[in-house]
């Protein structure tokens, strides 16, 4: 362990004007409160708190930050107060030592929700001090070192996966490689002993067969920069089992092809040395295609900047090589903690909310409607590779790879995301759905009259796009089921001849367990309660028939004075129109109330229907509003054998283009020498522009049969 004043000195090396009286404090407080607790090693607890405040000595924190690891398991685990903590320590020590308590009490737990609600505090706290998350990285580093004493192996496997889902990814985000690295490398040992133990033994081979080869390559590549008059400190390490594990499932190869499992570092005075020096290792051995990266003009959104290239540098081996200044190489060994400054700023950190990443995570909190989806989010923001856009003014925008033109809209701003209608790609419109490639310039075209479509989730990657998403399709569905709902009971109560009254509604809220009346309309409009259970809990002694409904399903209208109450239906919220049938304004149709979905549209002669025949109470009889004068357009099928001959198809879109429609989707079912059967979705805005288009089809000499699909 290490002694009380080993510890004073190396803070004040490195902080001359720590309080050091604080830390004494705090070491004699921790180690008599921890008293004669053991940790599974056998080694007594206070020996964890301290090795987690020489973890942070490592990264030069300041006294507070020293201070907390000290005291960050006293109030878990002891009988100390958070109240004697400030009594004793002050204010900000007990606002940091809540902040990492809170989060201990995740390791504790193995459920699910538990786990997201306590990464989600954690998000909060280190967005108002980013101590919070060195402290618990420092706390999650030794925990992992010392894993290995724990028993259980499944508590063991929770705690790695943990690891490498949450910790890791936060450490890089915030630069701290080396405790990133440490931490995967540790959980890679849990999750998947025998592949590191494999890769371990294929790297020792090779440091045997190859003798003091790093040496040697640092010695020749210092040679050559001197003999080119550049003054360079150079070194090198072999990567990580995990690093090189995830390189083998990224690219799909086995450990033979991968050949750049060394990195070299070169560290010289400035930005036009680190050029320089890149120009030299270029000239002097061959360049690795597509594996240069300046991070230097772009840097990472955590901080990072380098150049990075490979090349067949000495001994013909295929070796990566970072080069950067003294100050960059600071970051990237340090991440945060490197922006500590004695001499100017008192040893204050940065506000944790400088990082973008983490504005965006907040962001993400806000629109999220539980703990868990939270988590999902997260993990999708953190875990991805980077892609880097411009704005149409040259900002530049960090995205996860595979990002669409939706999320670098929201990435812009909310806003800007949920107005959003076209993207011009390097100046051409491009689908929302484009993924984009690095250095690629997006103007987003918006609209005031643009809402989130549902199905942008389908295809966006971050976080924060998927969050906006799904928190407007929460709000318009609730809002959808309500009106649905209040409709469906409207025409019960009015074909039993009762008159519909909120008052009647309130009187049974409780039965339902709903706490207003909309909340009861949106349980029948979900299908959770049925119309008929409700008007029977209201009068008691009625009986109603099995179809005694008809709910009016309209399409989006301008007179907002009309009387029914469903409006601005938006397809797969609480109406759904059946694939199977197609259904359009003119078909008679029916409803059926799907639990959990609200209600699902066919035609009353959809095959489909014979599947729901045992099921009376779901069928529900609806009809469209007599309105000539709406054009929303809704999609018909119709299925064709068309001639296979020259123009066939061109005729085919001629006659729906003149007859006002428009091919949405095109299936070929089956295919001859002479004759090609398909499927086509038309736009078309009710049954009789359908048949208008067939009858059309019908006069065509390359159409031989045509009709309306039905399945």
């Amino acid at each position: 362990m290490i002694r009380q004043f080993e510890l004073v000195e190396r803070v004040k090396a490195y902080d001359p004007g720590a309080d050091e009286e604080a830390i004494n404090r705090a070491y004699v407080f921790s180690m008599k409160v921890h008293g004669a607790q053991k940790r599974a090693s056998g080694d007594p607890y206070f020996s964890h708190p301290l090795e987690v405040a020489g973890i942070l000595t490592h990264y030069k924190l300041d006294g507070a930050s020293i201070v907390t690891a000290l005291l960050h398991d006293t109030v878990e685990d002891t009988l100390t107060t958070l109240p004697e903590i400030e009594r004793l320590f002050g204010p900000q020590i007990a606002r940091l030592v809540d902040g990492v308590t809170k989060l201990s009490r995740i390791e504790l737990q193995s459920d699910q929700s538990k786990q997201a609600e306590n990464f989600r505090k954690l998000l909060i706290a280190m967005s108002e001090d980013i101590r919070v998350l060195l402290v618990k990285l420092a706390d999650r580093l030794h925990n992992m070192r010392t894993l290995h004493f724990i028993s259980d192996p499944d508590k063991r496997l929770r705690i790695a996966r943990e690891t490498m889902e949450i910790y890791a990814p936060l450490a890089e985000r915030i630069g701290m490689h080396a405790i990133q690295e440490e931490l995967e490398d540790l959980a890679f040992a849990q999750i998947n002993p025998d592949a590191r133990a494999s890769l371990l033994a294929r790297l020792a081979f090779l440091r045997e067969k190859g003798g003091d080869l790093i040496p040697r390559i640092t010695d020749q590549l210092k040679r050559v920069l001197a003999e080119e008059g550049l003054d360079a400190w150079v070194s090198g390490r072999e990567k990580t089992p995990y690093s090189i594990w995830r390189k083998m499932q990224r690219k799909n190869v086995g450990f033979e092809a991968l050949s750049d499992i060394m990195a070299f570092r070169v560290v010289v005075a400035d930005i036009a040395e680190c050029y320089r020096a890149l120009g030299i290792m270029h000239s002097r051995y061959p360049v690795v295609p597509s594996r240069f990266k300046d991070y230097i003009s772009i840097p990472k959104p955590n901080g990072y900047r380098s150049l990075h290239t490979g090349v067949y540098g000495p001994e013909r081996q295929r070796i990566e090589v970072q080069i950067r200044t003294k100050e960059m190489h600071d970051v990237a060994e340090f991440g945060v903690a490197a922006h500590w400054s004695y001499k100017d700023g008192g040893g204050q950190p940065r506000d944790g909310r400088q990082y973008r990443w983490m504005r965006e995570l907040l962001d993400i909190l806000e629109h999220t409607s539980n703990p868990e989806e939270f988590l999902e989010h997260t993990k999708l923001e953190m875990f991805q590779d980077q892609v880097f856009c411009f704005t149409p003014k040259g900002d530049l925008i960090g995205l996860p790879r595979g990002s669409t033109s939706v999320d670098f809209a929201y990435a812009v701003h909310s806003e800007v995301g949920d107005h959003c209608v076209g993207a011009k790609i390097n100046g051409r419109m491009m689908p929302l759905r484009t993924v984009l490639n690095n250095g690629d310039q997006v103007d987003i075209v918006t609209s005031k009259a643009q809402t989130p479509s549902p199905t942008w989730e389908r295809f966006v990657v971050t976080g924060k796009a998927r969050a906006r998403i799904r928190r407007f399709t929460r709000t318009q569905q609730r809002a959808q089921f309500i009106d649905l709902g209040r409709s469906m009971l409207q025409k019960a109560f009015k074909a039993e001849g009762h008159d519909f009254t909120e008052k009647a509604i309130d009187g049974v809220l409780k039965q339902f367990k709903a706490q207003s009346a909309d909340d009861l309309y949106a349980f029948v409009g979900e299908g959770l309660h049925s119309d008929r259970e409700v008007l029977t809990a209201v009068f008691p002694g009625t009986r109603t028939s099995k179809s005694t409904n008809v709910v009016p399903i309209r399409r989006k209208k301008k007179d907002k004075g009309s009387s029914v109450p469903i409006k601005g239906l938006i397809p797969g919220m609480a109406v759904h129109y059946a694939g199977c049938c197609h259904p359009l304004p003119g078909d008679r149709i029916v409803g059926i109330v799907t639990t959990g979905k609200g209600v699902t549209i066919h035609t009353i002669d959809c095959d489909t229907l014979e599947s729901f025949a045992d099921t009376p109470e779901r069928w529900l009889d609806v009809s469209w509003e007599a309105a000539p004068e709406l054009v929303d357009s809704r999609v018909g099928r119709i299925a064709l054998v068309v001639q296979n001959e020259q123009g066939s198809l061109g005729a085919l879109s001629t006659v729906i283009a003149k007859n006002a429609g428009n091919i949405t989707n095109l299936k070929i079912t089956n295919r001859t020498q002479q004759f090609w059967e398909m499927l086509i979705d038309v736009e078309v805005r009710d049954v009789k522009h359908l048949s208008n288009i067939i009858a059309a089809l019908r006069a065509t000499p390359a159409i031989n049969s045509v009709e309306r699909a039905r399945g």
